[in-house]
């Protein structure tokens, strides 16, 4: 903790000091003479008697020259001697070896050029910069083996004489030394930023030759503070003010003397203790001596933020006069008059003492004064308005504490305010702006052009004023767009109209006035060479002017917005809406129209030039030649100013002004100038401008109350030495306005938007693309279009490239997190390149191919800008140094690029702009974007789908056990849906977030009451047929009552025997037990089954043998191209219909329509998908599997081909009786192993023989435990636990299934988004493994692929992640269930305690557990509860639940085969991806990609296939067809469908399937079926028996397609 009092803070700086560099021997005597003192800033004072510095005593003339001397050494030491008021702007705002880095330490010769660098990127420690160390530090490492005394006395000797021949220069020495000779354009920059940085800045300054006192009002004219106060009413009133025009309190701090407390640090704890605004002796670098802080006062401002903890409720400024006080009366006298409060810093004073006599005047003086002593005293009110205060041994806080209490206190009471231009008309100082001819010039002259803005309408002055950029300027900008985007059809001479139209606009141009303010402008111009104090004083007095009328039209517009959001809101369609959003666009229009400064003084003149341009001649009222006026602008550009290149307004790029400027820029700085353009893009308020101006010291306009459209450029020199390294001249920096603006949102137009940004990423070299946090969905729609305007200006040789910055963001320092978000941003680009792609079948696929960038070296993450909360906070410390990488890489670009000549950047803007004129941004991605948010839609249904089915699959297990426990009989609906409730609401509101915030919103909107139905449709689907399962689970129930009964006779009746057997003879249990298994074996023995020879002989029954055996056995239904040998066709009548017959039969063709092929196919899709749910009902893993089952599933099967034989459409066929064998036998081959497993589970626990050998071991530990005559109680605790082991067993593995079904949709990239998703993943992979039977299954039978590679995802994700995933999963399963049994004995044995009824405790222990486990109380009849204790029991489960948990675990492994197949994790998502639309496209064979079944509407997919994959013909050939069926629809080609010829683009006229599909015309054709087509084109020829021959024959060019290419067409 700092004690402000403490002497050891000080003791330090009273050592003898080494001597100066260059002083004379005899100075050097003197000076070691001298009695020195030392000052809260570490620098020595003179004893009282002298007076150096004060203009009141004049000093002798050794002492003057002696200071002379130190100031020509610390200036000769800094570099910086001949340079009084020598530097400037320009010097320092280049790009040099001093911008590409910021060192913390340099050579001393560096000093000034690494300060100034770090001060212009507002980094607050560029005042902490250290010099290297010196020689002296090596020659001690050198001696160090002399002796380790000796080191030590060489160190002390060291730290008492100082480390090197010459003291450190202090930092406070660096800025004032550059302050003094800087010209007055570099210190009011210098001073700008030191106010950004939280700095004290100069107030009154000793000239540090004449000792005269200067004010330098210049340098505070653009400064600004911003704070918030609260008002009686306790609301927040905001204010901002430049500091020359605010009216505040000031607290004046000086010191008497020397003192041992740092004044400097105490005033630092009173305004932001975190930061040092004004410099201290504590400070890093802090020296013992400085030149020129004596006598300096330094000013800042504590600004209040409007909370309840601000430290002051009002703008205080606090100014702090360096050195002793008395020995700087003229600076004293001044500020104790102008200040609100006095403090001062007293030592112990002499009565006779002058400074007593000055501290007696102030005491009599009726303004308030804190004295500051060295004693222990607290606060003490001597008087009114008058305090004492000791600060010896007392810590900060306390200190700071009672000081900010009385200060406070004294503002209360006191009524004087300070002000610059009070301070301004003291006659004992000089003002710079007084003095200065140059500034004083440029201020009269821009008072003169002020007057005549004198009471005008802000909102009208451009109209008034500026007539050349107004309505004419922007008629001529839209019908000149409209020349270049002509509307079909246009004629030429509608075309000589709009040229006409456009020379007639100009004209009116040309005839306008140029107004007095303009004329004035242009004079003072051109007469006055030093006119950048003109355009400074200029710039100024327009932001004055226009600041307050701004500020009221901005809060107009705000209330004016809130209320139009209020009834958006409320979907309020009333005209009141119409009426508010017509009022909210005039506002934005006036809002536009206050906006007036140097840039639309600027546009009119460029406008005044092309209307002169136009009619090749000059205006009358122009007094210089037309042709003179870009020089004006070219001038101004290499000054460093900032020059319009596009007209935000009117949204469009004067090309003649531009190109104009830049043949004057070549003409003053040659035809082989070379630039580097930099610009930045990003949406509003994203940091774009405050970036730039940190990067390279500029001042683009930042503030939030001006809205300045367009783009702006400015010329930043490369110094002589870079020249050399970077091979161009200067940077040429283009700042842009906002994108996606809300305050211009009735007028910045998406399509303004686009345009802007094609333009500024298309001229730049580099374009840095600034993003607020790390979200790209603001900026990626904008990126879109632009991709897709560079893909289609193919004239126009392009070559950008771009940095993406997040700025604001939180953790800058995790690079694992950064690396994962280039992913995702790299991933989000390339996705938007292709979809940009698509609309042009352009053939790019990355955003690399279109604009240069590196997603591991052109990403960049930005802290926040200020470290701590506005308004007193300081720049971000780190975000300076990632300022500093930044402007590293840029500099990296830069050389590898070598920039573009002046003379080639005039033609490139000229041409670039051309072609976006005739590129229409009216396009917008509408169909490409609707079916990117629709496939967004779609994956968010599967997450809130899979969330209800999640949930719908705890309640089914939990139901499941209550039924099998026998707790409940019965289930209605509403038990489900109280069940559900919970994750229902969940989904609900994730529904609601994603619809109302999704960037997409206002696309989305269109389908969200739709996806609502949906998802209550799902609802009541999965409610229902839950409640169908469970009702066939307590039907079953009592079919397995029986065997459940038998198994546990049979199991208790062996405890009995055990227990019997035990109290004879133990050998005896070997004998007993083979007794017992051959009874149990000839009983109830379950034994195998053959489900295919059961089929076989039900369907003999009906078919007899013969035709039974006669039938291949490995014949699949599934795999058959055509069912023409399953059909035979009704006899045609007609001779016509008869000779197609007969022709079809003789050259081979199906008997079948391509329309009746798809209605078969779909029903043995339909028939297969019913089935599969019929084997399920059965159930057989808990009731066994009977002959009956096949039967049913046979008769189920008959009746629905008959059903489908007697439909109207299928009236012209028969099918065969082979056709319902294969159909049964098809479905049974497949459902054989799933039915064969089930069967193997019922067997493994029900069979008494497989069932009680495994449990031998069990009750063998039984018999011993009774043998051994172990306590009833431990006997039946045992038997509980061994008979709970089944049972966890089964609980553990369908949570563990559940569980990793969850895990595996959000962590397995093929399983964790849609079907679309998972599509895209069974294609990628078939490409990969190239099995043309897989690729045969997934085109013809594509659900049941889905299955295979379901599993398969499954089984591979299970074994890749069994021991870091599967595997805890359970431990941690098994843990809590563990837990929850526990719980359960406890409170059984709470309840039945007293009773001692083990047979209650019982019921009560499986009634808290039935929600978990099947385990009922009936497991346990006929088993003896006699001699057990209640109480006892809960420990004996604790004892054996442990060892019989080890032995469930131990069969982890094995977990998938023990679990019935309904429960396991690939069936669970099966089920959940198999609940869509599976229809096939009757052409190409594609499925529907809607994600409901029997959903409303046409079906449809994305993307479809080559007909000919499907086995489709052209008519009445046997050639396969090579079309896509997206492309054929468009054209008039004829297809059949039943005996009919329809064209294709009317093929929903042929009805049927075709009319319920809608197939979307689509140029583009996926290169993964072409890449297929020919790697599996004679497997495709051999398969369907048919070629691509003649019509159909392959085009060569699909040929040069990869597998790569393939894969990538899918990613």
């Amino acid at each position: 903790m700092t004690n402000f009092g403490s002497q050891q803070s000080s003791d330090s700086f009273f050592r003898p000091k080494r001597i100066p560099t260059g002083m004379g021997k005899e100075s050097c005597e003197s000076k070691s003479m001298e009695h020195t003192s030392t000052s809260e800033t570490g620098e020595k004072h003179k004893g009282n008697n002298e007076n150096f510095g004060t203009t009141e005593v004049n000093p002798d003339p050794y002492q003057q020259q002696e200071e002379n001397e130190k100031l020509k050494h610390l200036l000769q030491r800094l570099h910086l001697e001949g340079k009084h008021h020598k530097l400037r702007s320009g010097d320092v705002l280049q790009i040099n070896e001093h911008s590409l880095h910021s060192p913390q330490t340099c050579a001393e010769d560096e000093l000034v050029q690494t300060f100034i660098q770090k001060l212009l990127m507002m980094n607050y420690r560029a005042r902490n910069v250290k010099t290297k160390e010196t020689t002296e530090q090596g020659q001690i490492q050198q001696n160090h083996n002399d002796g380790i005394f000796d080191v030590i006395y060489i160190n002390d000797t060291f730290s008492n004489e100082g480390t090197s021949q010459s003291e450190r220069i202090h930092p406070m020495d660096v800025q004032m030394a550059v302050f003094h000779c800087a010209d007055g354009l570099l210190k009011q920059l210098m001073v700008t930023k030191l106010s950004q940085c939280q700095y004290a800045l100069p107030l009154l300054v000793p000239d540090p030759f004449t000792q005269q006192i200067e004010f330098p009002l210049w340098t505070f004219r653009q400064i600004k503070k911003s704070w918030k106060t609260r008002n009686t009413n306790n609301e927040i009133i905001s204010q901002t003010q430049p500091v020359y025009k605010t009216l505040t309190q000031m607290v004046f701090f000086f010191r008497f003397g020397s003192v041992s407390s740092s004044k400097s640090q105490l005033m630092n704890s009173l305004i932001n203790e975190k930061h040092n605004t004004f410099f201290h002796r504590n400070c890093p670098g802090s020296s013992t001596t400085r030149v020129l802080m004596d006598g300096v006062v330094e000013i800042a401002w504590f600004c209040p933020s409007g909370s309840m903890d601000d430290k002051f409720t009002e703008c205080v400024a606090f100014s702090n006069l360096h050195g002793d006080a008395g020995d700087h009366e003229k600076q004293l006298q001044i500020l104790t008059q102008m200040a609100s409060v006095n403090v001062v810093l007293l030592p112990q004073l002499d009565w006779n003492d002058k400074r007593m006599i000055q501290l007696k005047q102030l005491y009599k003086d009726s303004k308030p004064l804190i004295c500051l002593t060295d004693n222990v005293n607290s606060l003490t009110n001597i008087m009114k308005g008058k305090y004492k205060m000791g600060l010896k041994d007392r810590n900060q806080s306390d200190v700071s504490e009672e000081l900010r209490r009385a200060i406070n206190e004294c503002l209360s009471e006191s009524s004087s305010n300070f002000s610059f231009e009070d301070l301004s008309k003291h006659s004992d100082i000089r003002v710079d702006e007084e003095v200065d001819e140059d500034c004083r010039r440029g201020r009269e002259a821009a008072q003169q052009m002020m007057t005549l803005l004198k009471n005008e309408d802000l909102t009208k002055i451009k109209e008034s004023f500026l007539p050349h950029q107004g309505k004419l300027w922007h008629q001529w900008s839209q019908q000149n767009k409209e020349l270049h985007r002509p509307p079909a059809g246009e004629t030429e001479q509608e075309r000589n109209k709009k040229n006409a139209s456009l020379k007639e606009i100009r004209q009116q141009q040309y005839d306008s006035d140029i107004s007095e303010f303009v004329q004035l402008f242009l004079k003072e111009m051109c007469l006055n060479d030093a006119n950048m104090f003109f355009l400074k004083w200029l710039g100024n007095l327009l932001d004055e002017y226009t600041s307050v009328g701004l500020s009221a039209q901005h809060q107009k517009y705000d209330e004016k917005w809130t209320t139009v959001k209020k009834l958006k809101e409320n979907r309020d369609p009333s005209e009141q809406l119409k009426a508010e959003q017509t009022e909210l666009e005039r506002r934005s229009e006036e809002l536009q129209s206050a906006n007036f400064g140097l840039e639309h003084i600027m546009r009119e003149i460029g406008q005044i030039y092309e209307s002169c341009s136009s009619v090749r001649k000059n205006k009358k009222d122009l007094e210089t030649d037309f042709s003179s006026l870009p020089s004006l602008a070219a001038e101004m550009m290499i000054s460093g100013y900032p020059l319009e290149l596009m007209d935000g307004d009117a949204a469009h790029v004067p090309v003649i002004w531009i190109s104009a400027v830049l043949d004057q820029l070549i003409h003053f700085l040659g035809d082989q100038t070379r630039v580097f353009v930099l610009s930045v893009l990003g949406v509003q308020s994203s940091g774009k401008s405050t970036m730039l101006n940190a990067m390279f010291g500029l001042q683009f306009a930042v503030s939030a109350g001006r809205c300045t459209r367009g783009a702006f450029m400015q010329l930043v020199k490369v110094s002589d030495e870079m020249k050399t390294q970077m091979n161009f001249d200067y940077f040429l920096v283009v700042d842009t306005e906002g994108l996606r603006a809300l305050e211009l949102a009735g007028k910045s137009t998406r399509e303004h938007d686009n345009e802007l940004a094609t333009f500024v990423l298309g001229f730049a070299n580099l374009t840095l693309i600034n993003i607020f946090g790390e979200n790209l969905a603001e900026m990626q729609d904008i990126l879109q279009i632009v991709v897709q305007a560079f893909m289609r200006m193919k004239k126009v040789k392009l070559n950008p490239s771009c940095v993406f910055v997040h700025q604001n963001v939180s953790d800058v320092t995790a690079e694992e997190k950064h690396m994962d978000g280039r992913r995702r941003l790299q991933k989000k680009l390339d996705d938007m390149t292709k979809l940009a792609a698509e609309d042009d079948m352009g053939d790019k696929e990355h955003f690399s191919d279109v604009i240069r960038f590196d997603v591991h070296k052109d990403v960049k993450y930005f802290a926040q800008l200020w470290e701590g909360n506005p308004p007193m906070a300081p720049p971000n410390q780190k975000y300076c140094e990632n300022i500093q990488e930044l402007k590293e890489t840029i500099i990296t670009h830069a050389k590898e690029s070598g920039g573009i000549r002046l003379i080639d950047l005039k033609d490139h803007i000229r041409d670039l702009w051309e072609a976006l004129l005739n590129e229409n941004f009216v396009f917008s991605f509408r169909n490409s974007l609707e079916t990117l948010v629709y496939r967004k839609l779609e994956t968010q249904y599967s997450k809130w789908s899979w969330s209800l089915r999640s949930a719908m699959m705890e309640t089914e297990n939990k139901l499941y056990n209550k039924i099998e426990n026998e707790t409940i009989n019965e289930v209605e609906e509403s038990d489900i849906l109280s069940e559900l409730k919970e994750a229902n609401e969940e989904v609900k509101k994730s529904m609601s977030e994603f619809f109302d915030k999704d960037t997409y919103a206002s696309i989305l909107i269109q389908w969200k009451t739709s996806f609502e139905i949906k998802i209550k449709e799902l609802q009541e689907s999965i409610v229902r047929e839950t409640k169908r399962k469970i009702n066939e689970i307590l039907q079953q129930r009592d079919q397995k009552k029986m065997i459940d009964a038998q198994r546990t006779h049979h199991e208790n009746t062996i405890y009995e025997k055990s227990k019997e057997l035990a109290l004879k003879l133990k050998r005896e249990f070997d004998l007993i037990w083979g007794q017992s298994m051959k009874t149990i074996r000839d009983t109830l023995s379950i034994k195998d089954i053959d489900i295919m020879r059961d089929v076989r002989e039900i369907l003999s029954d009906t078919y007899g043998r013969a035709l039974i055996d006669q039938l291949k056995e490995d014949r699949d239904i599934f795999t058959v191209w055509s069912y023409s040998d399953y059909v035979q066709t009704k006899r045609s009548t007609g001779h016509i219909k008869k000779a197609i017959r007969v022709v079809k039969e003789t050259l081979g063709l199906s008997p079948l329509s391509n329309e009746e092929e798809s209605r078969i196919k779909s029903f043995v899709s339909d028939v297969v998908q019913q089935s599969d749910k019929m084997i399920q009902s059965f159930n057989i893993s808990k009731i066994g599997y009977n002959k009956n089952c096949m039967q049913q599933l046979t008769d189920y099967v008959k009746n629905r081909v008959t059903k489908h034989q007697k439909d109207e459409q299928s009236a012209k066929y028969v099918l065969k009786d082979e056709f319902f064998i294969d159909l049964v036998l098809s479905i049974c081959t497949r459902a054989n192993k799933r039915i064969t497993d089930q069967h193997r589970l019922f067997r493994e626990a029900n069979d008494p023989v497989i069932y009680f050998e495994k449990k031998r071991e069990e009750y063998y530990s039984i018999f011993q435990k009774y043998y051994h005559d172990e306590t009833s109680t431990a006997i039946f605790g045992e038997i509980i636990c061994q008979k709970l082991k089944q049972p966890i067993e089964q609980s553990i593995y369908k949570k563990t299934a559940k569980d990793l079904a969850d895990e595996m949709r959000k962590k397995c990239k093929s399983l964790n988004g849609n079907r679309s998703n998972l599509e895209k993943h069974i294609l990628k992979t078939l490409a990969e493994e190239e099995d043309f039977d897989k690729y045969m299954n997934y085109i013809h039978n594509p659900r049941d692929h889905l299955k295979d590679f379901i599993k398969n995802e499954v089984s591979r994700y299970i074994n890749d992640k069994f021991s870091v995933s599967v595997l805890p999963k359970m431990k941690e399963n098994i843990e809590l269930l563990q837990q929850k049994i526990f719980e359960a004995a406890h409170k059984s044995t709470e309840h039945q305690v007293n009773s001692g009824d083990a047979y209650l405790w019982l019921k009560i222990f499986t009634q808290l557990i039935s929600d978990e486990l099947i385990f009922s109380v009936n497991d346990f009849s006929g088993l003896k509860h006699d001699g057990v204790s209640v109480k006892l029991l809960e420990d004996v489960i604790r004892k054996v639940l442990p060892s019989i948990m080890s032995d469930v675990s131990a069969h982890f492994s094995d977990f998938l085969g023990k679990l019935d197949y309904k429960d396991r994790p690939d069936e669970l998502l099966i089920d959940h991806f198999c609940q869509c639309c599976w229809v096939q496209c009757p052409f190409c064979g594609v499925t529907c990609t809607n994600t409901i079944a029997d959903h409303d509407g046409d079906h449809s997919a994305a993307f479809h296939r080559i007909n000919g994959l499907n086995g489709f013909c052209y008519a009445e050939t046997k050639n396969l067809c090579k079309e896509f069926c997206s492309n054929v629809v468009t054209s008039s080609e004829l297809f059949k469908s039943s005996d009919h010829r329809f064209p294709f683009k009317e093929y929903k006229r042929a009805g049927g399937v075709y009319a319920e599909w809608s197939i979307t015309p689509n140029v583009s054709e996926p290169d993964y079926w072409k890449w297929f087509v020919c790697r599996f084109q004679k497997d495709l020829e051999k398969h369907y028996q048919k070629s691509f021959q003649e019509k159909g024959k392959i085009p060569k060019h699909w040929r040069t397609y990869k597998k790569q290419d393939a894969i990538d067409s899918v990613n």
